[in-house]
């Protein structure tokens, strides 16, 4: 009697089938005929070596593959972005609590949802201001780039006319009157005062013709800073103290004049210091959790997730900000569209704390 086949159960389990199918881009661009570890000689069964750890993936490989993995390994993008975006929006502290319930593989980790959100807010937020035509206040105000009489004219009657317009559009709001009219007084008032600042100047013997000086001038008691004539004097600091707030004033005034004559270097300083300062604040603010939560027996780490998803949820509202902003601008600013495009934007700016303040229960 002949002995029976093998079943599939009783056939011996191995694992060179696997193993051969690595390829030799995978073992770091080095062919490997018998799917042995390049480091310890183990049989390889997996994208790991299970004796020594070592990948078979090396860096000897077509580039766009490592790029590949770069960009998986940073922001992890793949269906679970999707699968995460809307429980961070609208379900505060989801997501927080599935990660300390170990559910953690189905939703994009919350130290590169942070991240990526992060950059990519700050990326629109950039590309979407230009702040060349913005008028950057001083001690001129909204006129301290008039160099005549009839430009101060000009900006006066054009800021006046749109506080007609606001006051027509309002009419049956109260309150609104006040304030407008609050806003009138001060456009007249600071026209008046560059009226006679530029006759001032014009009248004097020997500077016809000559600009006004629209250099920035910082107040330090009753006179301007000066360097010399008025500078920065602390009576109980020592003079190195002084002289280095002396030099740091200098440095204000200098840069307050260069923002006036290119005020996009504000939003470039701005935009540059803020992830620096952002990522110094998120430890901080889960230490104030820590503190705020003290008996709760919560580790710091889950004060952590929670700041970093919370931080995640503002840049996701940030970014749907700039969208809506960005829609705005594409349509009619008196139609239906705009509109709701207006109630959306309310929308998101009351939900914001809102959901903060929930997150934190």
């Amino acid at each position: 009697m002949t002995q029976a086949a093998e079943t599939p159960e009783d056939a011996p389990i191995t694992a060179t089938e696997p193993s051969a199918t690595i390829s030799d881009s995978e073992n770091g661009g080095h062919r490997n005929q018998h799917g042995h570890c390049g480091n310890c000689g183990a049989e390889l069964r997996g994208p790991h070596c299970h004796a020594c750890g070592q990948p078979t993936k090396g860096l000897v490989r077509h580039f766009s593959s490592i790029v590949g993995d770069f960009f998986d390994s940073v922001f992890d993008l793949d269906s679970r972005l999707l699968r995460t975006m809307w429980p961070l929006f609208s379900r505060p502290g989801f997501l927080s609590r599935e990660y300390f319930d170990g559910h953690r593989v189905r939703f994009v980790s919350p130290v590169r949802l942070f991240v990526f959100l992060i950059i990519l807010a700050f990326f629109l937020a950039q590309i979407s201001f230009d702040w060349s035509d913005a008028q950057v206040m001083s001690d001129g105000g909204m006129y301290a780039k008039a160099d005549t009489v009839e430009e101060v004219e000009r900006l006066r009657d054009e800021a006046l006319e749109g506080i007609e317009e606001s006051r027509e559009a309002s009419k049956d709001v109260p309150g609104v009157s006040g304030s407008l009219a609050g806003a009138e007084a001060a456009i007249r008032a600071g026209a008046a005062q560059r009226i006679r600042e530029l006759e001032g100047d014009e009248t004097e013997p020997g500077e016809e013709g000559k600009k006004p000086d629209k250099q920035p001038r910082i107040g330090f008691g009753k006179n301007a800073w000066d360097k010399e004539t008025n500078p920065i004097a602390i009576s109980w600091l020592p003079d190195s103290a002084n002289a280095f707030l002396n030099d740091r004033a200098e440095r204000m005034q200098q840069n307050i004049g260069r923002i006036q004559d290119d005020p996009n270097l504000l939003k470039d300083g701005i935009f540059g210091l803020l992830p620096q300062v952002l990522f110094v604040m998120l430890p901080l603010f889960a230490v104030m959790l820590k503190i705020a939560y003290f008996f709760k027996k919560r580790l710091y780490m889950e004060h952590l997730i929670v700041a970093l998803h919370s931080h995640a949820f503002l840049a996701l509202s940030i970014i749907l900000l700039l969208v809506m902003s960005w829609l705005r601008g594409q349509v009619d600013p008196e139609g239906f569209i705009d509109s709701v495009l207006g109630w959306v934007e309310l929308l998101l700016w009351l939900w914001m704390p809102l959901y903060l303040l929930l997150m934190q229960k």
